[in-house]
C-alpha cells in the first residue's frame, strides 16, 4: 500500500472524528459544508454550492470523448437531534445533536475518494460528480439537490450506508428494493375533560387513544397479507394533565414503513378508518394528519451488479451478507436519485466481531472507521480508477 493512500485514509479518519465532534442538523450544516469545501479547494477540485448547504464536486469534466458513463457518488452530511452518550474523545460538543447515523463517516469516505480520484484524474474513463448532500434525515435533501441540478449530465449514481446489524465488511446490494419507503402520522383526539372522580361526565381522550393504539398495532398482523413487508408503529402518546384531571386532548404520533405506494395507500386508509370508527365508539373527535416521507429505495439491476462486482474485487467474492432479509425497513432519500436515473445503493456491514454494535440512531452509536478504506476503494473502482492499493501514486 502506498504512503499516499495510507495518508489519505489517516486524514479521512481524523476528519471523520472532527465532523463527529461538530454535528449539525438538517439544513443547518454550515460548518460542515465549509469544511467540505475547504478540503476540496485544498485538493484543487472544482466545486459549487447546491441547495444551500449541499456541495457538488466534479472531476474529469474537460470536453472530450469518454469510454465510460458519467457517474455520481453520494455522501450525506447531516446529524440527528440526539444527545450523545458514547464517551468518545471525539464525542459531540453540540448539546442535543450528534452524528448518530454515520453521515460523518459517509462524508469522510467521499472526501477520501475525492483525494484519490484527483490524483489519478487523467486515468478516469468518464466524468465523476461527487454529491455532498444535506438533510437526508427527513429533510428531502436529495430532492432539493436534484431540483438544483445535482444530476445534470449524470448517467448513473451510487451510494451506501453503514449498517451495524450486518457483520463488518459484508455487503447487501440486491437487484430491486433494498430499503422501504416511510411516512409519519399524527392523531389528535379531543374529548371532554373533567374531574377524575366523575368519568361519566367526561369523554376521555386517553381511553380512546389507548384503544386506537391497540387497534393500529394490529393492522400489520390482521389487515395485511403476511407476504407484505410493512411496519406500523405508534411512537408517542402525549396527554399532559394532573393526577386528578381527565384531559381534554391527547396527541398520538407514529410512523409507517412500506415497500411500495400501493401498500402505503392501504395502510394510510386503514389508519384513518380505525381512528374515525374508534373515536365514534368512544364519543370523542379525532383528526388524522398523514405525512408521506420517502419512497422505497429500489436498485437498478445493472448498476447493482456493477456495485457487487466492484465490492467483490475489493473484499473478495465471499464478502456478501446472505442472511439479512431485504428490504431493510429503514428508509433513505437516495430513493429520489434512483427515481431519476439508473443507480444502486448498498448497505455495508459495520458490526465488529466480539463487540456490541449499537444501531444507527442510538445515543451510543459511533461510526466504524474501518469502513472508510474499503468503501473509498469501492467508489474508486466504480469511477473506473485503478485500485489505490495497487497504485504506486506517492
Amino acid at each position: 500500500m502506498s504512503a499516499f493512500w495510507q495518508n489519505t485514509i489517516s486524514q479521512a479518519i481524523r476528519l471523520r472524528q472532527e465532523l463527529h465532534s461538530e454535528p449539525e442538523l438538517s439544513w443547518h450544516e454550515t460548518r460542515t459544508a465549509q469544511k467540505i469545501r475547504t478540503t476540496l479547494s485544498e485538493l484543487n477540485i472544482d466545486w459549487s454550492p447546491c441547495a444551500g448547504t449541499g456541495t457538488l464536486a466534479r472531476l474529469n469534466t474537460s470536453p472530450r470523448s469518454y469510454s465510460a458513463p458519467h457517474i455520481a457518488l453520494r455522501g450525506d452530511i447531516d446529524a440527528l437531534p440526539i444527545q450523545e452518550q458514547t464517551g468518545k474523545a471525539w464525542a459531540s460538543r453540540q448539546m442535543g445533536c450528534m452524528h448518530a447515523c454515520g453521515h460523518d463517516g459517509h462524508t469522510a469516505t467521499l472526501l477520501a475518494t475525492a483525494q484519490y480520484l484527483k490524483s489519478v484524474e487523467h486515468t478516469l474513463p468518464g466524468p465523476v460528480t461527487l454529491i455532498f448532500q444535506p438533510a437526508e434525515e427527513g429533510g428531502h435533501g436529495a430532492l432539493r439537490m436534484i431540483e438544483n441540478g445535482a444530476l445534470q449530465g449524470v448517467d448513473e449514481i451510487y451510494g451506501w450506508h453503514n449498517w451495524p446489524a450486518i457483520p463488518q465488511g459484508q455487503l447487501v446490494c440486491p437487484d430491486g428494493i433494498v430499503m422501504c419507503g416511510n411516512g409519519t402520522f399524527e392523531i389528535t383526539v379531543t374529548g371532554q375533560g373533567g374531574h377524575a372522580s366523575q368519568p361519566e361526565l367526561c369523554r376521555d381522550p386517553i381511553l380512546a387513544g389507548s384503544a386506537m393504539v391497540q387497534a393500529l398495532q394490529q393492522v400489520i398482523a390482521r389487515r395485511l397479507a403476511p407476504q407484505q413487508a410493512a411496519v406500523l408503529s405508534v411512537t408517542s402518546f402525549d396527554a399532559p394533565s394532573g393526577p386528578t384531571v381527565i384531559p381534554r386532548q391527547a396527541v398520538l404520533g407514529g410512523s409507517i414503513r412500506v415497500p411500495n405506494n400501493a401498500t402505503r395507500e392501504q395502510i394510510n386508509s386503514l389508519i384513518t378508518e380505525i381512528v374515525e370508527h374508534t373515536a365514534q365508539a368512544y364519543g370523542v373527535e379525532a383528526k388524522v394528519t398523514i405525512e408521506p416521507r420517502y419512497n422505497a429505495t429500489i436498485n437498478h439491476a445493472n448498476q447493482a451488479g456493477n456495485l457487487r462486482a466492484a465490492w467483490c474485487a475489493v473484499m473478495g467474492d465471499t464478502a456478501f451478507d446472505t442472511h439479512t432479509p431485504v428490504p431493510i425497513m429503514a428508509s433513505e432519500d437516495f430513493s429520489y436519485y434512483l427515481q431519476e436515473i439508473p443507480g444502486a445503493f448498498a448497505l455495508v456491514g459495520a458490526g465488529k466481531q466480539g463487540e456490541q454494535s449499537f444501531p444507527c440512531h442510538s445515543p451510543f452509536y459511533d461510526f466504524n472507521d474501518a469502513l472508510i478504506e474499503p468503501v473509498a476503494r469501492l467508489y474508486a473502482r466504480l469511477a473506473g480508477a485503478p485500485d489505490p492499493t495497487h497504485n504506486n501514486k506517492e
